[in-house]
């Protein structure tokens, strides 16, 4: 799917070029923030296993810390996947304070050409409004069956689904919904959302390097697809901890933070799950009178309005009740006054903690005593059937070479493609084995003396790969398992023979 990049053209809101670039960083005890309890969130991640890959902490507008736990690091775009909702929900809003639609607009009326002849009853009723809080009628989230049409048309493909509920009347969570309030601004404004929240809200606010996925109509995807850094999401979120408000301009109206942010739909009861607080428009409703944006596999935007405090994480985890379990635990009740006495010790012990962050690799030995009768062999497939044709890998040291590293060259769809590994740190690269100029970091080792693993991440995404090298004799064994994307585990799969 293509993605679409902004280059940061001059918008329309009048404001002082350099008064986004950058936000003040203070410490914590300075705004009334126990760095004791920062540090103690910081174990807690280290010590569970989370995979978090970033975080940043704002009390009054000020970073008070931040950590990217290597090899993500502070420069890089990650993939929102459902934050991305949230942008587009702020795209309506300001498409409403523009005057370019309401919501009491009938959804149906954005798009007669691609409206059944027929509509049904309820389908008629569906407004922009039941779009944004996720009670548009539907049964089920078809987006599946939306990106299987041959005809790429998303938008009709929506409106031909059957409606059983009267909207605004039943909760779904429901991607397609998205897409559709992204159809719609673009419908009325005559630009993508990406393009149409560049001077209006990006800009003005410092957010940069945003790239969205489009769909094969050319409209941003709406309900995942955005990406942006770690400091990006905690501005937004600061936006919405201001009310609308940067730099002495209003951006957005209050009425519509308020709006946008308040329950619309229950979605549940029960009372601790941050999932069943209720749902506004694109923003979940948390435990503890706060909100958030969040997107799968743990990408979130925390807003804690009492607290004037804002929390941004990107990760990978597999359970994201358990990141916000840990927020709750130690870091709102961080917040002691508007000003403590500065604690130097701790300061420096979280100033240690985050200067260390990193993702642990594979557990095991950097060398094995089969290096040199491996390295520099080819191995072609000898058994089944798929794209690899052969591989090989590298392991003795020469220049150039890190301690422990490994160089895998995979021959596949008869392009080859080389992969670095560290055997005592990341080391980052380049490949372009699924997608062109994706940015990965690799980190390898010997879980046993013939079996080799190697981690490999998408720096820019939650999603990684561990492939497995099984050795005996003259033959290597190799599996793919995928981690952290959606569809089937496995990957690809290799049994060769040295030649």
């Amino acid at each position: 799917m293509e993605s679409a990049q902004r280059r940061l053209p001059v918008g329309n809101v009048q404001m002082d070029p350099m008064a986004f670039t950058y936000l003040p960083r203070t410490s914590p005890e300075s705004v009334g923030v126990s760095s004791p309890n920062i540090v103690a969130f910081v174990q807690a991640v280290n010590r569970s296993g989370i995979g978090l890959h970033s975080f940043m902490l704002l009390r009054k507008g000020a970073v008070i810390a931040e950590g990217w736990w290597e090899p993500y690091q502070k420069h890089d775009v990650h993939l929102l996947y459902s934050l991305s909702k949230s942008f587009t929900s702020t795209a309506v809003g300001l498409a409403v304070q523009d005057g370019s639609l309401s919501l009491d607009d009938p959804v149906i009326s954005f798009f007669p050409d691609e409206t059944p002849t027929n509509p049904c009853e309820n389908l008629k009723a569906m407004k922009v409004r039941h779009l944004l809080s996720m009670s548009c009628g539907h049964a089920k989230d078809d987006m599946a069956d939306m990106y299987a049409r041959e005809d790429g048309n998303w938008v009709r493909g929506f409106l031909e689904r059957d409606v059983e509920f009267k909207p605004g009347t039943h909760f779904l969570y429901n991607s397609s919904a998205s897409y559709i309030l992204s159809a719609i601004v673009q419908h009325v404004t005559g630009s993508t959302v990406l393009d149409y929240l560049g001077p209006r809200l990006l800009d003005p606010i410092g957010i940069e390097q945003a790239t969205w996925e489009m769909s094969p109509q050319g409209i941003n995807t709406g309900g995942w697809g955005m990406s942006v850094t770690t400091e990006a999401i905690a501005r937004f979120g600061q936006l919405y901890l201001q009310k609308g408000a940067w730099n002495g301009q209003i951006i957005m109206s209050e009425e519509w933070i308020a709006e946008a942010t308040r329950a619309h739909v229950s979605n549940g009861s029960n009372p601790d799950s941050d999932w069943e607080q209720g749902y506004g428009f694109q923003f979940w409703r948390c435990r503890n009178d706060c909100y958030r944006g969040d997107g799968a596999f743990g990408q979130y935007c925390i807003v804690m309005p009492d607290k004037e405090m804002v929390v941004a994480i990107t990760s990978a985890v597999d359970n994201m009740q358990d990141v916000l379990n840990l927020v709750w635990e130690h870091l709102l009740p961080a917040v002691k006054s508007d000003r403590l006495t500065e604690d130097y010790a701790a300061q420096r012990a979280l100033a240690r903690e985050l200067v260390a962050l990193q993702l642990t690799g594979p557990e095991g030995y950097s060398v094995s005593t089969l290096r040199d009768t491996i390295s520099g062999k080819t191995y072609r497939r000898s058994e089944g059937e798929g794209d690899i044709q052969w591989c090989r890998f590298d392991l003795s040291p020469s220049e150039g070479f890190g301690p422990g590293e490994c160089r895998l060259t995979i021959c596949r769809g008869g392009i080859e493609h080389t992969i670095r590994a560290g055997g005592v740190e990341w080391i980052h690269g380049e490949s372009d084995i699924e997608t062109p100029g994706q940015k990965i970091a690799a980190f390898g080792a010997w879980v046993k003396d013939d079996l080799y693993e190697m981690k490999i991440v998408d720096t820019r995404s939650p999603s990684g790969a561990t492939i497995r090298a099984s050795f005996s004799g003259d033959r290597v064994e190799l599996t793919t398992t995928l981690q952290y994307r959606f569809g089937p585990p496995e990957g690809p799969s290799f049994v060769g023979q040295a030649c």
